[in-house]
């Protein structure tokens, strides 16, 4: 089997890990910040932030278009420090949260998908992780 290629994002938002944290895990706020692109967004969103427990957030087209479920079961929630979960395709995603002088370093390493080229994925990726710093910072 070939070797997963892994792909890292990364932001730094102004705010305290906690504020972070919130924002990251709350259904509502998901669905105001999930977005790479302003064209689409974040119809519904449920999330059971526990290891074992599973998250879903709808992903749409807003002219409805195209539309997918985004979704994992975590296997680690360190509070304030790591969320790591698989994807149902069995490819993992590690999130760390580090405040330093009340600003949180966000890092996000994933597997790449086969069916897009990883630079564009990256480029997703960071695009919303971007979007997640916008939205919290403007609260």
């Amino acid at each position: 089997m070939a070797e997963q290629t892994k792909i890292k994002v990364e932001a730094i938002v102004n705010a305290p890990v906690k504020t972070v944290w919130q924002f990251w895990n709350t259904p509502a706020d998901i669905m105001e910040w999930n977005t790479a692109d302003s064209s689409w967004h974040t119809p519904k969103s449920e999330n059971d932030l526990r290891k074992g427990g599973k998250f879903k957030h709808r992903m749409e087209a807003k002219d409805g278009s195209f539309g997918f479920d985004f979704e994992g079961a975590y296997d680690k929630v360190e509070l304030y420090n790591e969320i790591a979960y698989t994807m149902p395709d069995g490819r993992m995603t590690s999130t760390l949260f580090e405040e330093k002088t009340g600003k949180t370093t966000i890092i996000t390493i994933f597997d790449a998908e086969t069916e897009n080229d990883p630079e564009l994925q990256k480029q997703g990726w960071q695009a919303i992780l971007n979007n997640f710093v916008k939205y919290v910072e403007s609260k």
